[in-house]
Protein backbone atom coordinates (compact mmCIF):
# COMPACT_ATOMS: atom_id res chain seq x y z
CA UNK A 1 0.00 0.00 0.00
CA UNK A 2 1.34 3.24 -0.94
CA UNK A 3 2.25 6.03 1.94
CA UNK A 4 0.28 8.61 2.12
CA UNK A 5 2.19 11.85 2.67
CA UNK A 6 -0.39 14.78 3.36
CA UNK A 7 -2.96 14.85 6.27
CA UNK A 8 -5.35 13.61 4.17
CA UNK A 9 -6.17 11.09 1.44
CA UNK A 10 -7.81 13.77 -0.99
CA UNK A 11 -4.96 16.29 -0.10
CA UNK A 12 -2.25 13.72 -1.04
CA UNK A 13 -3.84 13.16 -4.07
CA UNK A 14 -3.66 16.97 -5.04
CA UNK A 15 -0.21 16.94 -4.23
CA UNK A 16 0.25 13.73 -6.16
CA UNK A 17 -1.20 15.03 -9.30
CA UNK A 18 0.69 18.31 -8.81
CA UNK A 19 3.44 16.43 -9.04
CA UNK A 20 2.68 14.85 -12.07
CA UNK A 21 2.34 17.79 -13.90
CA UNK A 22 5.41 19.11 -12.51
CA UNK A 23 7.28 16.65 -13.86
CA UNK A 24 5.52 16.35 -17.29
CA UNK A 25 5.88 20.33 -17.58
CA UNK A 26 9.62 19.55 -17.23
CA UNK A 27 9.32 16.42 -19.46
CA UNK A 28 7.60 18.71 -22.14
CA UNK A 29 9.86 21.70 -21.96
CA UNK A 30 13.21 19.48 -21.63
CA UNK A 31 12.20 16.75 -24.37
CA UNK A 32 9.23 17.96 -26.39
CA UNK A 33 6.10 15.93 -26.33
CA UNK A 34 7.54 12.85 -27.01
CA UNK A 35 9.08 13.03 -23.87
CA UNK A 36 5.98 13.01 -22.12
CA UNK A 37 4.74 9.04 -21.76
CA UNK A 38 3.23 7.99 -18.27
CA UNK A 39 6.32 6.15 -17.69
CA UNK A 40 8.45 9.01 -18.20
CA UNK A 41 6.41 11.25 -16.07
CA UNK A 42 5.53 9.09 -12.91
CA UNK A 43 9.56 8.06 -13.05
CA UNK A 44 10.57 12.10 -12.75
CA UNK A 45 7.91 11.99 -10.48
CA UNK A 46 9.31 9.33 -8.16
CA UNK A 47 5.57 7.20 -8.60
CA UNK A 48 5.04 3.68 -10.72
CA UNK A 49 3.74 3.98 -14.13
CA UNK A 50 0.35 2.04 -12.58
CA UNK A 51 0.18 5.37 -10.08
CA UNK A 52 0.25 7.51 -13.24
CA UNK A 53 -2.85 6.01 -14.19
CA UNK A 54 -4.73 6.55 -11.09
CA UNK A 55 -4.84 10.42 -12.53
CA UNK A 56 -4.26 10.25 -16.28
CA UNK A 57 -5.67 7.67 -18.72
CA UNK A 58 -2.83 8.47 -21.22
CA UNK A 59 -0.07 10.58 -22.47
CA UNK A 60 -2.54 12.88 -24.35
CA UNK A 61 -4.52 13.21 -20.78
CA UNK A 62 -1.00 14.10 -19.40
CA UNK A 63 -0.77 16.69 -21.79
CA UNK A 64 -4.34 18.14 -21.55
CA UNK A 65 -3.77 18.10 -17.69
CA UNK A 66 -0.54 20.49 -18.62
CA UNK A 67 -2.59 22.96 -20.91
CA UNK A 68 -5.39 22.99 -17.76
CA UNK A 69 -2.44 23.46 -15.62
CA UNK A 70 -0.61 26.28 -17.12
CA UNK A 71 -2.92 28.97 -18.70
CA UNK A 72 -5.04 29.51 -15.49
CA UNK A 73 -2.39 31.87 -13.05
CA UNK A 74 -1.26 33.69 -16.44
CA UNK A 75 -4.98 34.76 -17.28
CA UNK A 76 -5.79 35.20 -13.36
CA UNK A 77 -3.19 37.55 -13.10
CA UNK A 78 -3.92 39.39 -16.55
CA UNK A 79 -7.34 39.68 -15.18
CA UNK A 80 -6.46 41.00 -11.87
CA UNK A 81 -4.04 43.40 -13.48
CA UNK A 82 -6.32 44.78 -16.01
CA UNK A 83 -9.14 44.72 -13.25
CA UNK A 84 -8.54 48.55 -12.19
CA UNK A 85 -7.64 49.75 -15.67
CA UNK A 86 -9.67 52.02 -17.96
CA UNK A 87 -8.41 53.29 -20.82
CA UNK A 88 -7.34 51.09 -23.96
CA UNK A 89 -4.20 52.31 -23.99
CA UNK A 90 -3.68 51.61 -20.58
CA UNK A 91 -4.95 48.13 -20.99
CA UNK A 92 -2.57 47.16 -23.59
CA UNK A 93 0.47 48.70 -22.05
CA UNK A 94 -0.56 46.42 -18.93
CA UNK A 95 -0.88 43.63 -21.00
CA UNK A 96 2.24 43.73 -22.45
CA UNK A 97 4.04 44.32 -18.97
CA UNK A 98 2.08 41.35 -17.65
CA UNK A 99 2.36 39.04 -20.41
CA UNK A 100 5.89 39.67 -20.72
CA UNK A 101 6.99 39.64 -16.84
CA UNK A 102 5.08 36.06 -16.54
CA UNK A 103 7.20 34.82 -19.80
CA UNK A 104 10.48 36.06 -17.89
CA UNK A 105 9.02 33.87 -14.51
CA UNK A 106 8.66 31.20 -17.15
CA UNK A 107 4.62 30.84 -17.29
CA UNK A 108 4.41 30.37 -20.99
CA UNK A 109 7.28 27.48 -21.39
CA UNK A 110 4.84 24.97 -21.40
CA UNK A 111 2.39 26.70 -23.48
CA UNK A 112 5.18 27.22 -25.97
CA UNK A 113 6.57 24.01 -26.16
CA UNK A 114 2.84 22.63 -26.84
CA UNK A 115 2.47 25.45 -29.71
CA UNK A 116 5.45 23.77 -30.75
CA UNK A 117 4.12 19.84 -30.67
CA UNK A 118 2.52 17.25 -32.92
CA UNK A 119 -0.71 16.91 -30.43
CA UNK A 120 -3.88 15.19 -30.42
CA UNK A 121 -6.95 17.25 -31.77
CA UNK A 122 -8.26 17.78 -28.42
CA UNK A 123 -5.71 18.72 -27.09
CA UNK A 124 -4.64 21.56 -29.76
CA UNK A 125 -8.74 22.30 -29.55
CA UNK A 126 -8.18 23.13 -25.39
CA UNK A 127 -4.80 25.04 -26.08
CA UNK A 128 -6.64 27.58 -28.74
CA UNK A 129 -9.60 28.03 -26.61
CA UNK A 130 -7.46 28.79 -23.63
CA UNK A 131 -5.02 30.93 -26.48
CA UNK A 132 -8.19 32.94 -27.38
CA UNK A 133 -9.46 33.46 -23.68
CA UNK A 134 -5.74 34.76 -23.19
CA UNK A 135 -5.34 37.02 -26.12
CA UNK A 136 -9.20 38.20 -25.79
CA UNK A 137 -8.29 41.32 -23.33
CA UNK A 138 -5.45 42.30 -25.84
CA UNK A 139 -7.64 42.02 -28.75
CA UNK A 140 -10.49 44.30 -27.44
CA UNK A 141 -7.99 46.80 -26.07
CA UNK A 142 -7.35 47.12 -30.19
CA UNK A 143 -10.67 46.72 -30.89
CA UNK A 144 -11.82 50.07 -28.18
CA UNK A 145 -8.63 52.04 -29.93
CA UNK A 146 -10.29 51.25 -33.17
CA UNK A 147 -7.43 50.52 -35.07
CA UNK A 148 -7.24 49.98 -39.20
CA UNK A 149 -7.45 46.39 -40.23
CA UNK A 150 -8.24 44.79 -36.20
CA UNK A 151 -6.84 40.90 -37.23
CA UNK A 152 -3.96 41.68 -39.33
CA UNK A 153 -2.84 44.33 -36.62
CA UNK A 154 -3.44 42.25 -34.19
CA UNK A 155 -1.57 39.31 -35.53
CA UNK A 156 1.55 40.93 -36.31
CA UNK A 157 1.63 42.52 -32.50
CA UNK A 158 0.91 39.29 -31.39
CA UNK A 159 4.41 38.45 -33.52
CA UNK A 160 5.78 41.28 -31.59
CA UNK A 161 4.86 39.92 -28.18
CA UNK A 162 6.03 36.04 -29.36
CA UNK A 163 9.48 37.50 -30.15
CA UNK A 164 9.54 39.64 -27.44
CA UNK A 165 8.99 36.66 -24.91
CA UNK A 166 11.53 34.51 -26.74
CA UNK A 167 14.24 36.79 -26.80
CA UNK A 168 13.43 37.48 -22.59
CA UNK A 169 13.26 33.13 -22.28
CA UNK A 170 16.86 33.75 -24.14
CA UNK A 171 18.50 35.87 -21.30
CA UNK A 172 17.54 39.23 -22.62
CA UNK A 173 16.52 42.16 -19.89
CA UNK A 174 13.26 42.40 -19.13
CA UNK A 175 13.11 45.75 -18.72
CA UNK A 176 14.91 46.36 -21.80
CA UNK A 177 12.33 44.18 -24.05
CA UNK A 178 9.46 45.68 -22.40
CA UNK A 179 10.46 49.02 -23.21
CA UNK A 180 11.10 48.39 -26.75
CA UNK A 181 8.22 46.14 -26.97
CA UNK A 182 5.72 48.57 -25.25
CA UNK A 183 7.25 51.17 -28.78
CA UNK A 184 6.81 49.16 -31.13
CA UNK A 185 3.10 48.51 -29.98
CA UNK A 186 2.14 51.79 -29.25
CA UNK A 187 3.84 52.73 -32.74
CA UNK A 188 1.71 50.31 -34.42
CA UNK A 189 -1.45 52.06 -32.87
CA UNK A 190 -0.64 55.58 -33.08
CA UNK A 191 -3.01 56.97 -34.75
CA UNK A 192 -5.62 55.53 -32.11
CA UNK A 193 -2.92 56.04 -29.17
Amino acid sequence: MPRITAPTVAEHRVRQRAALLHAARELLIDGGVSAVTPAAVGAAAGLSRPSVYQYFFSGADILVGVIEDAFPRGNAELQSALGSVTTPSERLDVYVRVTLRLAAEGVHRPAAALAAAQLPAECLARLSELHREQAEPFIQALRDLDVPELNITARLLRGVLEAAMAAIESGASLPVVTERTLVFVRSAVAPAF
